[in-house]
Order: structure tokens, then C-alpha cells, then sequence
């Protein structure tokens, strides 16, 4: 019996605590994982290379993140034109991405889009830089006897 009143009371705390806090930003349901956007990196206005940039959308509710769902092509494309319109990288080096300015300015597309009540935050996953011309290949030996 004691046993059973434990284990009950025990039930009760850990069960009762989050039907009474709701949903919160995170729980499963509310991450919704976007598609690789493409941003281009420039220095002096010439093309550098190109940042690869993997983001999700936390929302407020599972009924938002249905939302954001739907309208992942709005906000690929919100994101898209965003970053072709101004440069991402750190005004101290052009070179690397300036992570919160561009948390921002995401999350604030999907906000315009979504609704500001709905979103909790974009969340930057990963980030991989390319540059456009990497280390070119050294040239061939030519001074060798031509293959015949």
C-alpha cells in the first residue's frame, strides 16, 4: 500500500507539473527543420564563396509548427531573397558569418510570416563555408619527357 501511495504521489508530481506549464518552446512537436539555404559570401563585392546553412523553427505550439509546415516554401524563399539582398558575413571579417545578426534577421521572416505569437526562435544547426576557389592544384611537372 505504501508502496502504491508513493508511487502515485510520484505520478502525480512529475505528470501535474506539465499539464500546468503548457507547451514550451522545444518540447517535441515544436522543432520543424528547414532545407539547406544556399547564402552567398562576398568581400569588397566580389563572390568569396558560399555558406551552407542548416536551421530549424522552434514554434510556441504544435499547431504552429503544422503552420510552418506548410509554408516552407514562403519562408525558403523569405530566407533566400534575405540573404542575397545584404551580406551575412561580420563587418570585421567579411570572411565568416555573423551568427546573431543573421538569427535576427531569419527569425524575423518567419515571423512576418507565421505570425510574432508563434515563434519561438531560429536555431542555427550547422553552418560549413566553401570558398569559391579553394587551393588550386599546383601545375604538372612539365619539365618530363612528353607520354607518348
Amino acid at each position: 500500500m505504501r508502496a502504491t501511495l508513493v508511487l502515485l504521489a510520484f505520478f502525480v508530481a512529475f505528470t501535474g507539473d506539465a499539464a500546468l506549464a503548457g507547451e514550451k518552446a522545444g518540447d517535441p512537436g515544436t522543432n520543424v527543420e528547414l532545407p539547406f539555404l544556399i547564402a552567398p559570401m562576398s568581400f569588397d563585392g566580389k563572390l568569396t564563396g558560399y555558406a551552407y546553412i542548416s536551421s530549424k523553427v522552434v514554434t510556441t505550439s504544435r499547431n504552429a509548427s503544422l503552420e510552418v509546415r506548410d509554408k516552407i516554401p514562403f519562408i525558403q524563399d523569405a530566407f533566400v531573397r534575405d540573404v542575397n539582398a545584404s551580406p551575412i558575413g561580420k563587418t570585421t571579417d567579411p570572411r565568416t558569418v555573423d551568427n546573431a545578426a543573421l538569427i535576427a534577421r531569419l527569425t524575423a521572416d518567419v515571423r512576418r510570416i507565421i505570425g510574432a505569437a508563434k515563434i519561438a526562435a531560429v536555431i542555427i544547426i550547422q553552418i560549413q563555408i566553401s570558398a569559391l576557389h579553394p587551393n588550386e592544384t599546383p601545375a604538372q611537372n612539365t619539365s618530363a619527357t612528353p607520354p607518348s
